[in-house]
């Protein structure tokens, strides 16, 4: 018998875990009592820990599908990842998070959580390879026990109210690669990295009392004349200083919450100085801005013009000063990049043109933010139609499958036409927009190996960088090689979501007792011949439902265990196209041919070989 993926997951990431010296505790009763801990210490006022950690399911493995939480394997309770960014969760740092002794990997970023770091937080995470506390309230200074997290390999701790030095000892942390503290009350030398090159001047932004390594060396006789004449005064006058210190500080605080909590765009304001920056632009159609046209649009990128978010970064509104142009900005997750190498990634993407490809129309780097500018859409993600509070019946079945049609053209072109070819690793229906007339755009295109560059595939494994749960294809735990086939494997997804209306992960039709996500929910019924209970009850009963099963069967197709087994991108436009015909959403001339027929397997077998060797 062969051993399922998730088994595989489990066996690889635990030997790697071994082999690095990482001792395992076991988890269960010990892991859910965590999560519980966690939910109760922390306000929740969205409701996102409140409607998906559902403790009432006494099924093995029930809590790998809440969530924001990632396990070893998808049948134990044992965490392994806790992902809760941007929940807007209160509270302060969640102590009982030492009870997820088996966590390698905690982002609790772009949250209101406040008090301090705590002083002990090497006993809490214990064996966390990534740490993301960024933009939230914490105060205080950074806790020297930091420097015992020996495995960390990213540490984000930028855009808070901390204080005081960066402990000199986290220069022992080995293995980090990424690490930020911008946008922080900060001041002293900083640590002697030995990873210097990725440890940019941006690291430390916005910290007015750093000096030292890339930042210029730090002015060592002022500060010990500063230092001696402070030694000397009495201790009246060095009780006086250090009030005022205080109170310097504690005014500050309180002025930057009063302006900037309300909005959540401390990193915006930062920018101060930096406003009269050039936007690079690849349409002439497109008047020139500056980053204080894209300030004014987004009312200086407020949490109010939010219009999306997904694993790439934020996604804002945009309405110009005329009150009739209306695009999209989106801030970019944090980019390994130079600037120059940025650039030039860019000046590729803006050359890429499709119909169902969502234009990048320009872009804008400034201090370490990276901005881009696209044309709006109107009508939003294809998630947000699908899943959130919205009517979904309006969705009739022509529109679903226009959608999927055209995301498909779009998702081929990229796999077979564009050149350079690009596959996408991270399709969703987060990424699928849909503009006025619910022509559907893809987005993210080309920005998954941008914002995630790999130095190896094991801290990108363990990471959990592969995708969006629900969406990674099974074989990528065992290869960790992104392929065309896993583009087909995610986009099948999408095509689960419109037939069924599920969420890729949490499935509401399935029983309590079923641990899967919705391809695994769906070959589980399949081997039971009841595909018809999958299907969105909206959609039956009104002459369509011929097509829609021969849909369902093409969406099966794309989400095979097997890669070999999976049609092309090309296959699965002409299948859904054949399937669309009456509707007539695409011209005979608009078909899309790879230059010959070997073309597809080529493509496969050069970025499988360009993987490994990378």
């Amino acid at each position: 018998m062969v051993p399922s993926s998730r088994f595989f997951r489990a066996h690889f990431v635990i030997s790697v875990l071994l082999l690095f010296g990482i001792s395992i505790t076991n988890g269960t009763d010990v892991d859910i009592s965590c999560l519980k801990s966690i939910q109760n210490s922390l306000e929740d006022p969205n409701g996102y820990l409140k409607s998906s950690w559902n403790f009432n399911n006494k099924s093995e493995g029930y809590i790998c599908h809440f969530t924001g939480v990632e396990c070893w394997h998808d049948d134990e309770n044992r965490v392994l990842n806790l992902k809760l960014s941007n929940m807007g969760l209160k509270g302060q740092f969640p102590r009982a998070i030492k009870n997820c002794s088996s966590l390698t990997g905690l982002d609790l970023s772009i949250n209101d959580l406040s008090g301090t770091i705590p002083a002990d937080i090497d006993k809490l995470l214990g064996f966390v390879v990534t740490l993301d506390l960024s933009s939230n309230d914490f105060s205080g200074a950074i806790p020297v026990s930091l420097s015992n997290c020996s495995y960390l390999n990213t540490l984000k701790l930028d855009q808070n109210q901390l204080t005081g030095q960066i402990p000199p000892k986290l220069a022992q942390l080995r293995r980090i690669k990424t690490f930020s503290v911008s946008n922080n009350l900060l001041t002293g030398p900083v640590p002697s990295f030995e990873s210097k090159d990725s440890i940019t001047a941006d690291s430390y932004s916005n910290n007015s009392g750093l000096c030292g390594g890339p930042l210029g060396p730090c002015q060592g006789k002022k500060a010990n004349t500063a230092v001696i004449a402070g030694a000397a005064v009495g201790g009246v006058t060095v009780a006086a200083l250090a009030l005022g210190i205080g109170a310097f500080f504690f005014v500050r605080r309180v002025s930057v919450k009063k302006e900037e909590d309300p909005e959540g765009n401390k990193w915006a304001r930062s920018l101060k100085g930096t406003k009269g920056i050039k936007v690079s632009m690849f349409e002439k159609s497109v008047s020139k801005m500056r980053l204080s046209d894209l300030m004014k649009a987004t009312n200086n990128f407020s949490k109010s013009n939010i219009i999306g978010s997904a694993r790439t970064g934020t996604m804002y509104k945009a309405v110009l000063h005329d009150g009739s142009s209306v695009l999209m900005v989106k801030r970019l997750q944090e980019s390994q990049y130079s600037e120059k190498e940025f650039a030039s990634e860019m000046a590729t993407l803006g050359t890429v043109r499709h119909r169902n490809l969502v234009s990048l129309l320009g872009f804008c780097v400034a201090k370490q933010e990276r901005l881009l500018v696209y044309k709006y859409m109107e009508n939003g993600s294809l998630h947000d139609q699908l899943h959130l509070d919205t009517d979904r019946s309006t969705m009739q079945w022509s529109i679903r499958l226009k959608i999927a049609i055209g995301a498909a053209k779009g998702l081929a072109w990229l796999h077979h036409s564009c050149n350079p070819r690009i596959i996408h690793r991270n399709i969703s229906s987060k990424c699928i927009l849909l503009d006025a007339d619910f022509e559907p755009k893809i987005s993210d295109f080309g920005l998954a190996r941008l914002m995630n560059p790999i130095d190896t595939h094991l801290s990108t494994f363990v990471n959990g960088e592969f995708g969006d749960l629900g969406y990674v294809a099974p074989e990528y735990t065992r290869t960790l090689v992104a392929t065309p086939k896993g583009d087909v494997y995610s986009f099948g997804t999408v095509l689960l979501e419109l037939v069924t209306g599920e969420r890729p992960t949490h499935v509401a039709k399935a029983p309590e007792s079923f641990k899967g996500n919705l391809s695994e929910w769906i070959s589980n019924l399949s081997s039971k011949s009841e595909l018809q209970d999958a299907i969105d009850e909206s959609l039956l009963g009104k002459g369509v439902d011929g097509e829609i099963f021969q849909f369902l069967k093409v969406a099966c197709n794309c989400v095979s265990p097997n890669p070999k087994e999976r049609p092309t991108m090309f296959e699965v436009y002409q299948l859904l196209r054949a399937i669309g015909s009456r509707y007539h959403f695409t011209a005979d001339d608009e078909i899309l041919l790879p230059t010959d027929p070997g073309d597809a397997a080529n493509f496969e077998e050069l970025i499988v070989a360009r993987e490994e060797n990378s």
